[in-house]
């Protein structure tokens, strides 16, 4: 091989180590940019049935809403929650839950009104349902998040359970757990007296606490806290979860007989970034079986 030759084999060996760099930079760069800009913002809409003998008749085709882990204050603003609950009005839910973290830091946040008067604008004939998150009750927003859930309508479930009732005077039952990292969760108290031919939804924060209703009335638990890991790799999934949800960290699964859903979460927390983990809002349609297995 002549020098010259050598010489332009290195400079071209060289050349493409350069043009590689430059595109592993440019690629991180848009991978930044997608992960920090915009996943963040594409919203995504899960619509699932939710079946059993259990719903009575008159429940079915009952729309419910489920959104969790708004973290307002943390690369969340009032103005974008405004923007989901018209969202939410708009798919007409009869139901709605929240499973909890509404604002990042409550001592903080300064439009309390203003969030408080959204969540009130939210319509569901037949009620709104919300529990404790961990960020709701760190940073002394206990009795902050009491207040705002209060003057907004919502139901605070801690460690309780309710009949809803519907037009028809039928019934399922509606039961809330405190948070299982800075609350005092007490399962048995949240479900204790529940009938258990009766179809039975449980809010607990943490998917994780799903363990912890083994045998006990729950034939559905929602739960969020997990943000679906807010960053996955393909092929890897999630390359971190929180506490409290490092078993269970998005969509269904059946944990003995209790189907559990994991939704990811409408903010961020820790980071604002969500990569192959975008935010999720959830409608859920009650579908009867009873007498179609009889």
């Amino acid at each position: 091989m002549k020098i010259e030759d050598a010489k332009m084999t290195r400079r071209s060996f060289i050349k493409q180590i350069y043009k590689l760099s430059l595109g592993t930079i440019f690629l991180s760069s848009m991978g930044f940019g997608y992960a920090r800009y915009i996943e963040p913002r594409q919203l995504k809409i899960t619509r699932h049935p939710l079946q059993s003998v259990k719903i009575p008749m008159s429940f079915d085709g009952t729309r419910i809403v489920l959104f969790s882990d708004t973290h307002i204050g943390f690369n969340y603003t009032a103005d974008q929650f405004s923007k989901l609950v018209n969202l939410i009005n708009e798919k007409a839910p009869d139901i709605i839950f929240f499973t909890g973290d509404l604002l990042d830091a409550p001592n903080k946040y300064k439009e309390i009104g203003k969030v408080t008067q959204l969540l009130k604008d939210l319509r569901a004939p037949l009620g709104k349902f919300s529990i404790y998150g961990n960020h709701d009750h760190g940073g002394y927003g206990s009795e902050i998040i009491k207040m705002i859930m209060e003057e907004a309508d919502f139901e605070l479930l801690v460690n309780e359970n309710k009949k809803l009732y519907n037009k028809m005077n039928d019934y399922i039952y509606i039961s809330g757990l405190d948070d299982g990292m800075l609350g005092k969760p007490d399962p048995v108290k949240a479900l204790q007296k529940i009938e258990s031919d009766v179809y039975s939804i449980f809010l607990a924060h943490q998917p994780d606490l799903v363990k912890s209703i083994e045998n006990l009335p729950a034939d559905l638990q929602l739960s969020g806290h997990s943000h679906g890991g807010q960053v996955q790799l393909p092929f890897f999934g999630p390359i971190f979860t929180p506490y409290g949800a490092t078993t269970y960290y998005e969509g269904f699964y059946q944990v003995g007989s209790t189907q559990l859903y994991v939704n990811r979460g409408i903010g961020t927390t820790r980071v604002p970034f969500r990569f192959f983990s975008p935010p999720e809002l959830t409608i859920f349609t009650l579908r009867s079986l009873k007498g179609r297995s009889e």
